[in-house]
């Protein structure tokens, strides 16, 4: 299919909030905000630093999730909510391990098992809260919310560079009111760079420049590559080469429906020592849906030269900060727009939308899956309960 045909089976965003309505799965249907949720993915449900022996909560994919380490340091991730009267178990207490409830002190280990009901004397077998697998690689804490039997830790999402000495990060972070397709199609949309961010990430020349589009399974690649060129002011100071031409390279993945990121390559061709000098940034664009209408979102800038200067560091935290921040506020409006407008709209796609509209053909596809799955377990489970009735 080409990316005409892409861009005319497109449908907008429905204006409607009907995300409580039976999904349509059409083959070769488009994500969109009232998309269900992907659950059999790996999420980032913290910062390290974020994980301690204080008991926190997050609402997660629409589930409310407490967050706390064992005395050996594991992260423990369970329903935040007793299954008793739903007291939030992250305002209880931690007794080493075990997790006391503050409403009627039940005690449940890191498995989610009910170790002890002070109002009774035996433990009813049933009185278990959920538990979530949880893999740490520093300086993040993944979650799988779906199908426990399908956690492969092989899935993570390789992030090496965040927790590599050749390479220095700065990151922060934002709660946005958006969907997360929306964040993915504007991180593949970098046409709007040279106007959301003038001078700062793109420039005219970078939109107007060539742009290859593939698709590796689920993941969806595009590669640009602008010669003899100033670099834009992201990286112009860095670097020290703002107005002088440069040969810029860019890669940006659609990696998983928690991750994005991009690769940028600055060839100066005049280096002083008379060979071509590389530098390397590495972008991270992570986040986790909070409902289909709200996201948290993690951010980090690498790079791989200067890495004691302070002054770079401030830089590229203040620029990227401001660009990202630009991106939230863009991507709000558009929400409000959307859920508020009553009228109908079928958004216009162009050439330039093809790797969005394939990220979005993707997450249909997934979430058709994932739906159609539920829906053969759950006739399963109803076919076991009448046959053990009628026995």
């Amino acid at each position: 299919m080409s990316h005409h045909d892409l861009a005319a089976l497109a449908p907008s965003a429905d204006p409607f909030d009907v995300s409580g309505a039976e999904p349509d799965f059409e083959p070769g249907g488009f994500a969109d905000h009232t998309t269900p949720l992907i659950r059999n993915c790996w999420y980032v449900a913290a910062r390290s630093e974020e994980v301690s022996r204080d008991i926190i909560s997050r609402r997660l994919l629409g589930v409310d999730v407490a967050l706390y380490r064992t005395l050996a340091g594991e992260t423990v991730a369970v329903r935040n909510r007793c299954p008793h009267r739903s007291f939030p178990l992250a305002k209880g207490k931690l007794e080493g391990d075990v997790l006391v409830c503050g409403y009627h002190g039940m005690q449940f280990d890191p498995s989610g098992r009910c170790v002890n009901m002070p109002a009774m004397p035996i433990v009813p077998t049933n009185a278990n809260v959920r538990s979530f697998p949880t893999i740490e690689r520093a300086p993040l804490v993944w979650i799988w919310l779906g199908d426990p039997d399908r956690a492969d830790e092989a899935l993570v999402p390789d992030t090496g560079w965040l927790n590599d000495p050749e390479w220095k990060s700065v990151s922060g972070s934002f709660h946005l009111k958006s969907d997360y397709i929306s964040m993915h199609e504007n991180l593949l949309d970098q046409t709007h760079f040279p106007f959301l961010h003038p001078g700062a990430i793109g420039t005219p020349e970078y939109a107007r420049s060539k742009l290859k589009v593939r698709q590796e399974g689920d993941v969806v690649v595009i590669d640009r590559a602008l010669r003899n060129s100033p670099p834009p002011g992201v990286y112009a100071v860095p670097t020290g080469l703002a107005g002088q031409p440069v040969d810029r390279f860019s890669e940006a993945r659609f990696v998983s429906p928690a991750l994005h990121t991009a690769y940028a390559r600055i060839v100066d061709n005049h280096d002083p020592s008379g060979t071509p000098r590389t530098y390397r940034f590495n972008i991270s664009h992570i986040f986790t849906p909070e409902t289909n209408h709200s996201i948290h979102y993690w951010w980090f800038c690498s790079r791989n030269f200067k890495l004691d200067d302070a002054d770079i560091d401030a830089h590229l935290y203040t620029s990227s900060d401001k660009a990202y921040k630009e991106d939230v506020d863009a991507l709000e409006w558009i929400m409000e727009t959307v859920r508020t407008d009553t009228e109908p709209q079928f958004d216009l796609n162009f050439a330039p939308d093809k790797p969005g509209l394939l990220m979005r053909q993707t997450l249909h596809r997934l979430a058709a899956q994932e739906s159609r799955g539920l829906r053969t377990h759950d006739r399963g489970e109803t076919a076991c309960k009448q046959d053990c009735a009628n026995r």
